[in-house]
Parts: structure tokens; sequence; C-alpha cells
């Protein structure tokens, strides 16, 4: 029985983002792609060098053996497979229909094949360390903090020029006094009901058997009792809370109970509740 080919990876070098241009690739529809789509975007603000670098790390030897994936393939086809949040499957054949994705991971021109097959994200990710995954991440949220960075200096500076002569102080104080002269804000017109969803509870609170609500009750009429007598002159009456306590654990701490064993314990705590109730009365 023959064997089901693979779709393996091309063994195509890696091209520094210095050396791909936008107007050179060849698309199928005899069009520019257009240099405001995302994946464009998010394509030249990467640091694929620093990137690629990192990964051939774990690679060793590159001269012996068959060549390997193109770096900025396997590393690109990881990012869209977890900002599309997809399979392994679907990350391929996404690639495989995108011709914006195919040039986010390094490709001159459209190409009908699967980048690689899908089991090779297996390889991929054993490849990658955990030291080396936070530090790709950190080379990321560097690129994205300095890029924030320059949008709000530039934002400052376009508010500077708007406003050479510092009216935006004035203008602040005349909406400010517009809002004490308007007093206290409407109240909202929007109604209707509030469904919540119960499946997820917290683990603290644990099931209302007859047992743990009776020993409950039994603690709080304790409580109540010390409450009452420290404001009398009265003799504390006997409560027996260790003796309850005691053979309340030694029935709920099993793991297996006979209905014998339940009822019994009920009715010691029913007794011992009941003497705590007499004595608060």
């Amino acid at each position: 029985m023959a064997k089901a080919k693979k779709s393996r990876a091309s063994k195509q070098d890696y091209l520094s983002p210095q050396q791909l241009v936008l107007s050179g690739f060849e698309s199928p529809f005899s069009n520019q792609l257009l240099a405001t789509n995302r994946w464009v975007m998010l394509a030249n603000n990467i640091p694929w060098d620093a990137l690629v670098n990192t990964y051939n790390r774990q690679l060793g030897n590159k001269f012996t053996g068959a060549g390997s994936i193109n770096p900025r393939v396997a590393i690109g086809s990881l990012i869209i497979k977890h900002l599309c949040n997809i399979s392994d499957r679907e990350t391929i054949l996404q690639i495989q229909e995108n011709m914006y994705m195919q040039y986010f991971i390094g490709y001159s021109s459209f190409s009908n094949e699967a980048p690689f097959d899908a089991s090779l994200f297996v390889d991929i990710r054993k490849r990658l360390t955990l030291e080396q995954i936070n530090e790709i991440n950190e080379k990321i949220l560097a690129i994205i903090d300095k890029k924030a960075d320059t949008d709000k200096e530039q934002a400052s500076n376009d508010m500077n020029e708007q406003d050479p002569m510092g009216n935006r102080q004035s203008a602040e104080e005349n909406v400010s006094g517009q809002i004490k002269d308007a007093g206290e804000p409407p109240a909202p017109t929007h109604k209707g009901s509030l469904l919540m969803d119960a499946t997820a509870c917290p683990q603290d609170i644990a099931y209302p058997t007859d047992l743990n609500i009776l020993n409950d009750a039994r603690e709080k009429s304790e409580e109540l009792i010390d409450e009452l007598q420290s404001n009398l002159s009265t003799v504390k009456p006997r409560t027996y809370r260790k003796v309850a306590r005691r053979k309340y654990l030694k029935t709920a701490q099993k793991k297996k109970k006979t209905k014998k064993e339940i009822r019994n314990a009920i009715r010691q705590q029913l007794q011992y509740l009941k003497r705590n109730i007499n004595s608060i009365h």
C-alpha cells in the first residue's frame, strides 16, 4: 500500500525585508498590494532579522543534512495562527488562499501551493524553547512600545500646532463651567432584563447537604450564645461544641456514608441545635 504524500516545506532561502519590496510582489490579479492592509503593515513593523537569528540558533549546523524551512515562513505562520486563533490545518489553508498572508511570511509572488504540511507545526513548536519565545515577544513588544511613543509624541505636536497660544486651557475651563451649570446628568432611560449564566460557579461554595447546613446553624447559634453571655452576668450554658464538632467531622469526612450514618449524624446535630436554641431563649 502506497504511503500518502506529505506536502513538505519548500527549501527557499530567507531574504531580509530590505531586499523584498512591496511593489515587487507579483499579484495574480495584476495589481499591487495595498500598503494599508493589516498584514502588510504588520510585516513592515516586525524585526524579522532579529527573530530569524533567534530561530536559527536552534538549528545547529545548517550546512549538513537536509535544508530547513524558511525561518520567516515558520515564524510568520505561528504569528498568523495565534493572531487569528485558528487550528494548524486552517492556518495552512488561510495562507494558501490569501496573498497578503503570503507577503507577510516573505513570499515574493503568489503561490497556490501550501507553504508546508500542517504537521510541521509540531516540530516548529518543539524547536522553539520558552526562552526563545520570550525573547521574540520582547522584541515585538519593544517595536510596539516604540511606535506607541512615536504616535503619542506626534499627537502632542499636532495639538501644539493647532493651539500655539495656549487657548486650550480656556476652552477646557468653558467646558467645565458648562458641565457645572448643567447640574447632575439625567437618569438613564434604557431598561431591560439582566440574564446571568450560572454555569461557572466559585469553587468555595459547597454543596448544601442537610448535615453541613445543620453544622453551620449550630456554629452560628454558639456564636450568638457567646454574644449574649458577654452582655449578661449569668453563667454560660453548656453547648458541647467540641463534642458536636468531633461527631460532625467523623461522618462528614467519610468518602462513603451509609444512610444510617447520615441519619444518626443529622439527629445528633438537631439535638445540639435544639439545646442551643433553648439556651438562647
